[in-house]
């Protein structure tokens, strides 16, 4: 059985309801939100509008609304910080790093000198671009990292609206 994490209210159906101006995009079955930890600048997150808690929920309109959804901002992510590549993942249970309750789809332009690697950071191992494979995640360094890639709400909404600005039409 896949465990899921427990969060109430559900951070990313608050997010939605209340914060509206963290949408970048919307769709029949999905919002495009900005993810905020900026672990990379631009980072965000393709989101059901029905609360579902990961992939094996979706419907198959949901499966493909949100696919659809993660190329048109992948698109603008590339008119507007022409990054060196797209990373795209999705987390199902706590086991793989899922920390919201609510199936959510990254959408990530990666840069030079990133200190992420190919995926949440407790996953990390990619070399140049995070930990060396092999090395075992060390969680003391965590709330640091959080707290440096948190940015203001200013910050966030200046981030939505480049990118907004930026969608294919």
């Amino acid at each position: 059985m896949i465990e899921l994490p427990v969060k109430d209210p559900c951070d990313l159906c608050v997010a939605a309801r209340e914060e509206g101006w963290k949408v970048i995009d919307e769709s029949e079955h999905t919002l495009t939100v900005i993810n905020p930890w900026q672990f990379e600048v631009g980072q965000c997150c393709v989101i059901t509008r029905r609360h579902v808690a990961m992939l094996l929920d979706l419907s198959d309109h949901e499966c493909a609304d949100v696919l659809v959804a993660a190329r048109r901002v992948a698109e603008a992510l590339v008119r507007t910080y022409r990054p060196l590549g797209i990373l795209t993942f999705q987390n199902n249970g706590v086991f793989s790093g899922q920390e919201t309750p609510h199936f959510h789809f990254h959408v990530v332009p990666r840069q030079r000198g990133s200190d992420w690697g190919i995926g949440p950071p407790q996953l990390a191992t990619f070399e140049g671009a995070g930990r060396e494979a092999g090395i075992a995640h060390d969680p003391r360094g965590d709330a640091q990292r959080r707290e440096r890639v948190r940015v203001s709400a200013r910050q966030l909404a200046e981030t939505v609206n480049l990118i907004r600005s930026n969608l294919p039409e």
